[in-house]
C-alpha cells in the first residue's frame, strides 16, 4: 500500500508525493569509504555534467543542480505527478577532511560518482613491528 502526504496546498494535485519522496529538493546518495577515499554515488537521471555543481569545503561536500521540466510540460493535464523538477542541493558532512585538489567527479548513464581522496592525516598508517 502506498501512503501519500501533502507537500502543498490541498487544491494542488501535483503536490501529492509518496512517503519518502524528497520532492526534488535533495537527491538520494550512497556513500562508502575505503582506506584511501570516500566515494559518493548519486542518481541524477536526465542531467548533463553542466547541470551539476560540486563544492568541497573541509569535510563538507555540496552537490547542487537543477532538473528542468520538459519543454511540453505546460501542455499536459496530469493525473499523477511524481517526477520532480527544480533546483536541488545536498550537503554531506564526511567524517574526515578530504583533499579537494585530487577529487574527481564523473557522470555516466545518469549516475554521478564523486571520488574524494582522504587527506594524508586521515589515512591509516602502518608501523613496522620490530623483534628484540
Amino acid at each position: 500500500m502506498i501512503r501519500y502526504y501533502m507537500t502543498g496546498p490541498m487544491d494542488r494535485r501535483d503536490m501529492v508525493r509518496p512517503v519518502g519522496f524528497n520532492g526534488g529538493r535533495r537527491i538520494p546518495v550512497d556513500i562508502h569509504a575505503d582506506d584511501e577515499s570516500f566515494v559518493i554515488t548519486a542518481v541524477t537521471p536526465g542531467l548533463k555534467a553542466e547541470d551539476l555543481k560540486i563544492e568541497i569545503l573541509g569535510d563538507v561536500v555540496t552537490l547542487r543542480g537543477e532538473i528542468r521540466p520538459d519543454e511540453h510540460d505546460g501542455q499536459a493535464d496530469y493525473l499523477l505527478r511524481e517526477l520532480a523538477f527544480g533546483e536541488f542541493q545536498r550537503a554531506i558532512r564526511l567524517p574526515e577532511a578530504v583533499d579537494a585538489e585530487k577529487a574527481q567527479a564523473n557522470l555516466a548513464n545518469g549516475v554521478l560518482t564523486v571520488r574524494l581522496p582522504k587527506t594524508e592525516d586521515a589515512r591509516p598508517k602502518q608501523i613496522k613491528v620490530s623483534a628484540n
